[in-house]
């Protein structure tokens, strides 16, 4: 309830001025009405509703404002349609870039004045005849007179002077009443519209380059445009189908009077009297300028005849379409035969339809009967159907001006209504849930989004606005389980941290002389793995969960000497070859022991990537290491890091049978492995990054090193 009375609150500034806009437009044009003023006056509210509130309330302003107009101006509500282009144009020149400020406004003034004096000359010229004031006519005619334009163009080139005065002083209007509207009340009337809270430009562009052709917004135009054009169309046909039919009773109503008033006139004994040796007499001239008199005065009646029965066959002895005073017209005769002979014997009378090349055509007989009810001829009267047509023709074509104004309207709201209700609200909805989605794990982005989204505030009022508030619980939620599973994930890391460290140190507690090896293989491990993601090398397989597993497993790799002795582990002598050997099969150990890990803890991969460096850490580059005699990339990246990290710290670490190289000899024997022993990259970045590995043995080491440090 609360979202709906905020919702009304923030269009009630809007409705304000659509409202005052409506009753500018009707005021002004009232009094140019009444004083007879060659203006109108009818658009300073549409254009400044249009520049305040937007296309729509514009277009409704406009519409509702020559509806209004009709109470008073029968040909307002054709003029509807120019009110509305003007607030289209306005709509379109004030949101175009290129012309910034006063330019704006200039190019404004002069497009409507153009289009409003060319397409209310048109619309005058079609509803009235002329334009609509004698002004206007006046000056036009001068001006034809003085340049031999022809009277039409004469009249569009003045109307479009005087509609500019009359434009310009509406723009105006609208932008001084704008002036002294505050700054705060119009951004909550340019607000009012949005149903959240409003986008930038720029996410208005994006969302609009990425609609797509069957998109939502263009399903609700395409549907409100059908459902506007198809009740229109039927009742218009309809319409014209009753108009015409009734239109078509009335004139053969009014055709059959007329045959039935001269049938009247005529007297039955007396109509072989009408010509006398081929002339008229007195009573055919007389009986002519009635029938003439009756079809002058008639726009259902084409024609009238006279038909006379002679010999067993028909005359017709007066035809007004004939010139000539007295004749037969024997076409007439041949087509009407068949139901004259009908009309005769059968008493009735029945309209005969047809059609002719000037068209649809009705004809109506009224019998002329003697005292012994034989019928001596007919009164026939032609019933034209083009006044008919024209009329419907013409009523269609206002039916088009008056609608198209309003189907623009329909259209302006369903762009409207579906950009504000449903493309925004749902494109922002949108790239927040993917935002979310794609944030990657990040607690800080999980949080930012969740904040992003319910800064939204989608206030449409229904399912759209309890879909959003659904969303915005479930992203809330989700960032709270997420916390805790993390809270419990570096909980379990620090544990297994601490297991792995552990195991680590009892293997090296074993040995006499490897002091922190854990610790700066990992070290050293670490800075190799950066320096390979940051040149990219390898950037498929080395992701930010990669390095962690990798540094994480680092202290594993030598877990297999767990089962070697302790004699051959902390001989001081050189081992023999037999002692070698065994000291060999510490990395088989190691990966058995890693495997069976594995399977207990279902095959977490920082335990696969502790199995690759505990077995292969003593591989070749060029295949000549062991346990496998792997090559190349064959050799698990993991365990390629690692043999440099090892070897690097066994050259720089003392042991009980050699003392600890210098840093120099070290690098150099580290160098001399690149591509044989080691991996070429691997050697790169380690070398890149000597002065973080000194750092290392400043850290880790109690010798002396001798060498450029």
């Amino acid at each position: 309830m609360n979202h709906h009375l905020i919702n009304n609150n923030k269009k009630l500034p809007r409705q304000i001025a659509v409202v005052s806009g409506i009753i500018i437009n009707v005021l002004l044009a009232f009094i140019t009405y009444r004083t007879g003023l060659p203006l109108y006056f009818d658009t300073a509210g549409t254009i400044g509703v249009t520049i305040l509130c937007g296309t729509f309330p514009g277009v409704l302003t406009a519409a509702i404002t020559n509806l209004a107009c009709s109470l008073f101006n029968e040909y307002a509500l054709y003029f509807a349609i120019i009110n509305v282009v003007v607030a289209l144009c306005t709509s379109w020149t004030m949101n175009h870039k290129s012309l910034p400020g006063k330019k704006n406004i200039l190019f404004l003034c002069v497009l409507i004045s153009l289009i409003s004096g060319a397409a209310g000359t048109v619309l005058q010229w079609f509803l009235m005849g002329d334009s609509q004031f004698s002004v206007i006519n006046d000056a036009a005619e001068a001006f034809t007179s003085g340049t031999g334009l022809p009277l039409f163009l004469s009249i569009i080139a003045v109307n479009i002077l005087f509609n500019s005065a009359d434009k310009i002083i509406s723009v105006f209007i609208a932008l001084i009443i704008i002036r002294f509207i505050p700054i705060e009340y119009i951004k909550q009337i340019k607000d009012g519209e949005w149903k959240q809270k409003p986008l930038s430009k720029e996410a208005i562009k994006d969302i609009h380059a990425k609609t797509r052709i069957n998109s939502l917004r263009n399903k609700l135009v395409v549907t409100l445009s059908v459902a506007a054009v198809i009740p229109v169309t039927v009742m218009g046909w309809i319409g014209l189908n009753v108009n015409f039919e009734r239109a078509k009773v009335t004139y053969i109503k009014d055709s059959q009077n007329a045959a039935d008033y001269i049938s009247a006139y005529i007297d039955p004994e007396k109509i072989g009297e009408l010509v006398k040796d081929g002339k008229p007499t007195d009573e055919y001239i007389r009986l002519r300028e009635i029938m003439n008199g009756i079809k002058n005065n008639s726009h259902a009646i084409d024609n009238m005849y006279l038909i006379c029965a002679e010999n067993g066959g028909f005359n017709c002895i007066l035809d007004l379409d004939d010139e000539s005073d007295a004749g037969s017209d024997d076409s007439f005769i041949q087509t009407f035969t068949p139901y004259l002979y009908e009309l005769q014997f059968g008493r009735k009378a029945a309209p005969v339809e047809r059609e002719e090349r000037s068209g649809r055509e009705i004809t109506v007989f009224s019998p002329i009967e003697d005292s012994s009810d034989n019928v001596v001829g007919f009164v026939c009267a032609d019933v034209t159907m083009k006044f008919i047509v024209e009329y419907d023709n013409d009523f269609f074509v206002r039916l088009l001006i008056i609608l198209s104004a309003y189907f623009i309207l329909t259209l302006c709201f369903g762009i409207s209504f579906s950009g504000f209700s449903l493309v925004y609200p749902i494109s922002s909805i949108t790239r927040c849930t993917d935002s979310f989605i794609k944030s990657g794990g990040s607690q800080q982005e999980t949080d930012e989004n969740v904040r992003r989204i319910r800064s939204i505030g989608i206030r449409t009022g229904d399912e759209l606005e309890d879909l959003y508030n659904a969303i915005c619980l479930m992203e809330s939620n989700t960032a709270e389980q997420v916390r805790a599973i993390r809270r419990y994930a570096e909980s379990s890391a620090r544990m297994q941290n601490g297991l792995i460290v552990t195991m680590a140190d009892m293997v090296e507690n074993r040995d006499s002389d490897t002091g922190a090896h854990v610790q700066k293989t990992a070290a050293y491990v670490k800075i190799i793995l950066e320096g390979l993601q940051k040149k990219g090398y390898y950037a498929e397989k080395i992701t930010p969960k990669y390095i962690s597993d990798v540094v994480m497993s680092a202290p594993l790799h030598d877990v297999g000497k767990i089962n070697i002795s302790d004699t051959i582990l902390n001989k001081p002598g050189k081992l023999t070859d037999k002692e070698f050997d065994i000291m060999k099969t510490h990395t088989k150990s190691g990966r058995l022991i890693m495997d069976h890990a594995i399977s207990t803890v279902e095959g977490e991969s920082y335990l696969k990537e502790a199995r690759n460096m505990a077995a292969y850490h003593h591989e070749r580059w060029d295949g000549k290491g062991y346990p496998e005699g792997l090559h190349g990339e064959a050799i698990p990246l993991s365990a390629r890091i690692m043999a440099v990290a090892d070897v690097f710290d066994a050259l720089t670490s003392k042991r009980v049978y050699k003392p600890a190289y210098p840093l120099e000899k070290a690098v150099e024997i580290i160098k001399r492995g690149s591509g044989t022993q080691f991996d070429a990259k691997c050697v790169e970045v380690f070398l890149d990054a000597l002065p973080e590995v000194k750092d290392v043995l400043t850290k880790y080491n109690d010798n002396d090193i001798k060498g450029d440090q």
